[in-house]
This record gives C-alpha cells, structure tokens and sequence, in this order.
C-alpha cells in the first residue's frame, strides 16, 4: 500500500519580493528535480496538501501563495488593477531569490496563466509540464462563466458587483462540489477558509480585478499553444472529466497541439486532488521518472539574496523593484 508520508517535513516559508513577502510550501530533498506548484482560483497552496507528501521524496517541490492569496501580503492595488502579469512576475522573483534553474511546472486554473508565462519567458530551464483542470483553448462564456461573460464585455461597475457572486461561500462551495462523485469525500474547510482569505481587507476588488484579467489571456494561451507544437515538452495532463468550469472537452484539445501529451480524464470534478491526490501522484510518479532523471540533479543558479536553511519560516529578500503591482 502506497504511504501518503514518504519522507520529511513540509516547509512553511516566506520570501520578501518586490517589496511584498510572498508564502511558499517546501518539501523534498535540495538535489531533486524542481517541480513549481500552482494553484488555482480560490484556493492557495493548501490545495497541494495532499499531494506533497506523496512525492517528496523524490523531488523538491516548491507551492507558493501568490500575492493577495493564502498566506501571502496583500500589495497595494495599484489603479489600473491586479493582472497575471503581476502574479507571474512575483513567482519568478520567488524562483530567482530561491535559486532554482530548471524546474517542472504543476498548473491548475489561475496557475496556467502563471506557469504558461513562465514557461515562454524561461523555455530553456522548463523540463516539463502538468496539466490538471486548467484553460490552454478559448470558450464561450456560458453557464458557469455567464456572469463573468457580462462583465468581460462592457466591465461595467454593475457587471462587476454582479460579479461578486463568484467570491460568495455557495459559489466557493460549488467549485469544490460540482462533478463530484462522493462529496463526503470533499472537506468542508477548503470553502470556509478560502472565504476568510477573500474576506481580507482588500482582496475582493483584487479577485474581481484577476477575474476581469481572464479576459486578456488568449495571447499567452496561443504562444502556449505554439510552443507545445514547436517544441513538445514532456507533458503530463490528469484532469477532472465532470468540471464544469474547465471542461474535459476543451482540455483535451491540448492533443491536437502536442500528440505526445499523456493523457488522463479522472471521474471527478475541477479540484481533482481534493478526491484523486493519490491517483494524480502516481501518474506524477510515473511520469517524471521517465521524463525528468532524478539522478541527475538539476542546474541551480547561486540566490540572489541571503537563504536560512532549515528554518520552518525563514525570510528572504529580492531587490526592491523586481516585482511590484
């Protein structure tokens, strides 16, 4: 039977970028292979709770809370709103105050937006690509995103308190619940921490302003979309069938773009490691022993800034400007 607690403790950590301390989950040996987690929308890096555990021993895994989520500061909203561009360029600080080089990376919603940017801006240090419950093709603003669709088209201040529906505790809930098979399977503390988090002074108008941002996203999701064709990096994808927001149908279009792709439609819905972490890590076992060699650690730059080893909250700084909303 496969333990969930292969080897050592998780790692609770803040970094000081850009002027903001941005919180990260770290496990895994310092020599392994890199894999950067990304979480999606609402949630944080807790949604890799499960999943950590399962791989650390082999690998260093690294889960930040971007910027206005999780554990992370709340930056000032600057006038002209919160965009994907201010979280990718906080992550990539993160990595280059960590000084990771190559890294694999783990994209689920939001995170797409984020790795895909990471991914064109560092093609040379990308070793691979997993895939779950995240937008690469466009759609149609229906059913789920109707209200987002609205706003999209005119951003109206009326389509934009519309939609705070999305920020309420029964849509948080449906996010979680909806296509999946067993909810008793769900644990309840994903929506009521993910509102509290929300709740913080501040962040509503952030979320609101990252919602209206999606609609800008076509030009990375087709560079992303060109650079799997081109260049066909080893590609992991293990998605929920049943979600409603991301459905299976416009993921698998990946196939069309990147054949080799390894593909994956589990029987749940878009938070899939709430009720498939164990399955999702072995395909990530599988996969990565093929595609990214353990034994070969790899590149690291030096850190740019003062590390603490060990400690369980350590604080580390980026040069002031690198990354600032």
């Amino acid at each position: 039977m496969e333990s969930a607690h292969r080897t050592g403790p998780v790692h609770y950590r803040t970094a000081a970028v850009g002027g903001g301390n941005v919180f990260y989950r770290e496990a895994g040996p310092d020599n392994g292979p890199v894999v950067l987690l990304l979480h999606g929308f609402p949630s944080s890096s807790r949604m890799f709770r499960d999943l950590i555990p399962r791989l650390a021993d082999a690998y260093h895994l690294i889960a930040p809370d971007y910027p206005a989520f999780g554990h992370s500061a709340v930056p000032d909203r600057p006038a002209s709103g919160y965009t994907f561009d201010h979280l990718a360029g906080a992550v990539d600080g993160l990595l280059g105050q960590l000084g990771i080089g190559k890294f694999a990376i783990y994209v689920m919603d939001f995170g797409a937006a984020v790795g895909f940017r990471l991914a064109l801006r560092h093609p040379e240090r990308l070793s691979a690509i997993i895939v779950q419950n995240a937008p690469l093709y466009p759609w149609q603003p229906r059913a789920w995103w109707a209200t987002l669709g609205r706003y999209w088209a005119d951003g109206s201040a009326a389509h934009r308190q519309a939609a705070r529906s999305y920020l309420d505790l029964d849509g948080l809930r449906g996010q979680y619940l909806s296509g999946v098979q067993d909810p008793s399977r769900i644990d309840p503390d994903n929506w009521v921490i993910d509102k509290a988090l929300i709740d913080r002074p501040g962040v509503d108008e952030i979320m609101l302003d990252l919602l209206y941002d999606i609609r800008n996203q076509v030009p990375v999701f087709t560079a992303m979309q060109q650079f799997l064709r081109e260049r066909r990096p080893p590609t992991l994808v293990a998605t929920g069938a049943n979600d409603q927001i991301f459905s299976e149908q416009a993921v698998r279009q990946i196939l069309t773009d990147h054949p080799g792709a390894e593909y994956h439609a589990l029987q749940t819905g878009h938070f899939a490691l709430e009720d498939k972490a164990a399955e999702i890590a072995a395909l990530m076992r599988d996969f990565l022993a093929r595609t990214v060699p353990r034994a070969s650690p790899l590149e690291r730059p030096a850190p740019r800034g003062p590390r603490r080893p060990g400690a369980t909250a350590g604080s580390h700084r980026v040069p002031a400007g690198e990354w600032r909303p």
